[in-house]
């Protein structure tokens, strides 16, 4: 399925094959200005193949890229992990992939590069020292030099803990509102992608069997949240749910329509919600209808 409106990047049956295997069969996907795109799938569901061919690191067997950019450099990615210079720190760093790109090189411009992805800009270690979401944040750093339109991250969520997860998450939505960027980014977790993609498509053996409105999969497939709070518990609400209830956290089966009802009734008797997860499988979205 095909969204409605301006684009900047189209895929269109896109085809790819290694030897005998087809790693990908007529895949249409499209990047939209300022929008969050998903692509939710397994290992080896063909995710990693489509970014290399957007990326233009290999070409498809079939199927044609349109591209509209007027920039330097319209596409920058992020392929399955940040190749970074891990002795080096992260001003050196981008200074380095800045000459090799021909980007600006100056002092003034690789500390604005670095505060765009809230990183410090005044930190000298070498990046070997940096925790994985730096790594993501100095990855995504290079990825940005020449002002890309389109932005493309291969699992960037992959080793984060919680905390890294939601400051990745911050990090990427404010990329795509305030710099108006197409970000594509691909996850095996639903929770992940449906906190920040406006737009999903879920593939599996090298197809998109089902895509959609983040709004709409979770609407239509979504019967089952994860719920936290300190003392959920005690929670008398609950009861007229279908709930499994933990020490600090609670599993609620009940469709997606009843939250906000659910989320304003544990306030009302002093549960303190800090955090609503969807849960979903990758099975039940390959087994549901395409979203139209």
């Amino acid at each position: 399925m095909i969204l409605k409106f301006l684009t900047m990047l189209t895929g269109t049956n896109l085809s790819k094959s290694y030897g005998f295997r087809k790693a990908l069969h007529e895949v249409s996907i499209q990047m939209v200005p300022g929008r969050v795109c998903g692509l939710l799938g397994h290992n080896g569901a063909g995710k990693t193949t489509l970014f290399r061919i957007l990326c233009g690191l290999i070409k498809p067997d079939s199927g044609s890229i349109s591209i509209t950019s007027n920039r330097p450099k319209p596409v920058g990615g992020i392929i399955e992990k940040p190749g970074l210079y891990p002795y080096l720190n992260a001003y050196d760093n981008i200074k380095i992939f800045a000459g090799i790109q021909s980007a600006p090189t100056d002092k003034e411009s690789i500390t604005q590069t670095l505060a765009k992805v809230g990183l410090p800009t005044n930190r000298k270690d070498p990046v070997r020292n940096f925790s994985m979401g730096m790594k993501q944040r100095l990855g995504i750093a290079i990825a940005l030099l020449n002002n890309p339109e389109y932005l493309i991250l291969d699992e960037p969520f992959s080793g984060l803990d919680p905390t890294g997860v939601a400051s990745l998450i911050g990090l990427i939505t404010a990329l795509a509102a305030e710099e108006n960027i197409s970000i594509l980014l691909s996850s095996h977790l639903m929770g992940e992608l449906s906190k920040c993609c406006h737009y999903l498509y879920v593939m599996n053996d090298g197809q998109v069997v089902n895509s959609g409105t983040t709004n709409q999969l979770v609407n239509n497939n979504i019967h089952q949240f994860s719920i936290t709070a300190v003392n959920i518990a005690s929670s008398i609400v609950l009861k007229k749910y279908d709930a499994r209830l933990g020490v600090n956290d609670a599993r609620v089966i009940c469709n997606a329509n009843q939250i906000p009802t659910l989320l304003s009734e544990l306030l009302a008797e002093g549960i303190h919600v800090t955090s609503c997860t969807p849960e979903l499988s990758l099975a039940q979205l390959v087994n549901t209808p395409i979203a139209s």
